[in-house]
C-alpha cells in the first residue's frame, strides 16, 4: 500500500526507517483565498500588500499577495498531515535556506514536494535518526513559490543493534 504522499506506510505507522534518501514525495492541494490572505496578514504580517486588496494594487505587486509566513504555515500544516510521522516525530532544530521565490495570490492552488536529502541514524541516541529534507511549495503552474531545507529528529522502529535477526 502506498499512502497519499508516496510512502509505503501511513503517517500513523511511519518511522525514521521509512525516510529513504533521494525519494521525492508530493502531496496536498491548498486553494488560496483572498479572505485567508487578509485574515493572516492582519494578524501576523500587517503590510498593505497582505491586508488590503484595493491598496495592494498600488504596490510593486500590483495586487494582494499572501505573506511568506502564511505560505510557510500552510506548508507546515500539510507536512504534519502527510509527511511527518504521528508518533515518531521528535521535532526540529530549525530550517535553513528559506526562500520566497514568487508571490502567492488569491486563487492560486499550492502543493508540496519534499525530497529527502539525507537520513542518518544518531550515533549517540540509536533510537532516533536525523532526516534532512528539501521542502518546496509549488503553485498550479509548478513554479516553486517557496523552498526551505529542514531537519527533523525521528524515532526508529527499533534501536540499532536490537533489530530482529533473520
Amino acid at each position: 500500500m502506498i499512502d497519499k504522499a508516496g510512502f509505503k506506510t501511513t503517517v500513523k505507522d511511519r518511522y525514521f526507517d521509512d525516510y529513504v534518501p533521494g525519494s521525492v514525495h508530493e502531496f496536498g492541494r491548498i486553494p488560496i483565498e483572498e479572505e485567508g490572505i487578509v485574515s493572516f496578514g492582519k494578524q501576523f504580517d500587517p503590510q498593505l500588500f497582505h491586508t488590503d486588496p484595493e491598496g495592494a494594487k498600488s504596490t510593486i505587486y500590483g495586487g494582494l499577495i499572501a505573506s511568506g509566513w502564511h505560505t510557510a504555515s500552510l506548508m507546515m500544516r500539510e507536512c504534519v498531515r502527510y509527511y511527518l510521522p504521528r508518533a515518531a516525530s521528535l521535532g526540529s532544530p530549525g530550517v535553513d535556506e528559506l526562500r520566497w521565490n514568487f508571490p502567492v495570490r488569491p486563487d492560486d492552488i499550492l502543493s508540496i514536494r519534499v525530497t529527502i536529502l539525507e537520513a542518518t541514524r544518531s550515533r549517540s541516541k540509536p533510537d532516533r535518526g536525523i532526516v534532512r529534507s528539501l521542502f518546496e511549495v509549488l503553485n498550479q503552474r509548478k513554479d516553486v513559490v517557496m523552498s526551505a531545507k529542514g531537519v527533523n529528529f525521528i524515532l526508529c522502529r527499533s534501536p540499532q543493534g536490537s533489530e530482529p535477526v533473520a
